[in-house]
């Protein structure tokens, strides 16, 4: 008795595109120093109101900076709150720190789609097949460009 074989379903990808750790402490310390230079010479309240206030403040810009996610699932690509169905896609290009200066350098395309995180050297070009839509292709930082580039084709094949 032969089995039927169904196509494999692509594995999931998903990344944080969080912030490196050293990150932390260099702005962690850096509110610190910002509050320390306010606190000069003040007394009773006002001298703990600048590390009350500028300290959470820098803990919470540091967390909005690394909360992007991209995740290849549920035939879509989505990066933060935008999502592409894999449909759409007509080709991935991986990109390394030198590939992605040069398609967001200069002669980049204004209409392009772009989520960037300078701290990440690695980018993925999605080039698009839409013709209802405006936009020429996204690109998109990643540590991971060759497998999230494997994921979307994988994806774009598997619909």
């Amino acid at each position: 008795m032969r089995q039927s074989s169904s196509p494999a379903i692509p594995a999931p990808y998903a990344e944080r595109l969080g912030l490196p750790w050293w990150a932390w402490p260099v702005g962690l310390a850096g509110a610190g120093l910002l509050a320390a230079e306010l606190w000069l010479g003040a007394t009773g309240l006002r001298a703990w109101l600048p590390f009350l206030l500028l300290v959470p403040a820098a803990a919470a810009a540091l967390w909005w900076l690394g909360r992007i996610r991209v995740r290849v699932g549920d035939g879509e690509l989505r990066v933060d709150d935008a999502h592409l169905p894999v449909r759409y896609v007509a080709d991935v290009v991986p990109l390394d720190a030198a590939g992605r200066r040069e398609v967001l350098g200069v002669g980049a395309d204004p209409l392009a789609f772009v989520v960037q995180r300078p701290w990440i050297g690695g980018a993925v070009q999605v080039v698009l097949d839409d013709p209802a839509d405006p936009t020429p292709f996204w690109v998109v930082s990643t540590r991971h460009p060759v497998e999230l580039a494997a994921a979307l084709l994988a994806a774009r094949d598997a619909t």
